[in-house]
């Protein structure tokens, strides 16, 4: 059994000109190749496995990242089925005395994989406080929706 806990990642970036797009802001792909390796991470720690994306939730971009900023990403995992794992990634700024600014928050599913590609169970994710139960429920009914979407119901 895991926890939250046992995978969370903390990944940080400075945005350097080759990561900005025309408008002085980050390329959205860039942040969203961030998030994906963090998400990775997370999903890796938790399965000790190799793993791969399924999904990608909504990503809603709330404010802009300039250049020169600080870019903070927080990953965990919020909930698990038999062979998916739901990983919430938060991004923020940060100023140079510490403050954060929220930024995008991004859920992503991802599976473990054996050595040859094939999907394989993994471990439950065990919540300890109550936001995690709370955000736990939460991931349920995400991934039923994800699963209507996916047989068209949706």
């Amino acid at each position: 059994m895991r926890t939250v806990q046992d995978s969370c990642v903390e990944h940080v970036e400075i945005v350097f000109q080759q990561h900005i797009n025309s408008q002085g802001r980050l390329f959205g792909g860039v942040l969203m190749a961030w998030i994906d390796v963090v998400a990775a991470v997370v999903a890796r720690r938790h399965s000790h496995m190799e793993v791969s994306t399924a999904s990608v939730d909504s990503l809603v971009f709330k404010k802009p990242i300039y250049l020169s900023d600080t870019v903070v990403l927080v990953g965990n995992i919020t909930w698990t089925g038999k062979r998916a794992m739901e990983v919430r990634v938060d991004t923020y700024t940060e100023t140079l005395k510490g403050k954060r600014t929220h930024v995008n928050r991004a859920y992503l599913v991802l599976v473990a994989v054996d050595g040859v590609g094939n999907i394989v169970p993994i471990e439950p994710l065990v919540p300890q406080t109550q936001e995690q139960e709370e955000e736990f429920m939460s991931g349920e009914k995400r991934q039923a929706l994800r699963i209507k979407r996916k047989e068209g119901d949706y």
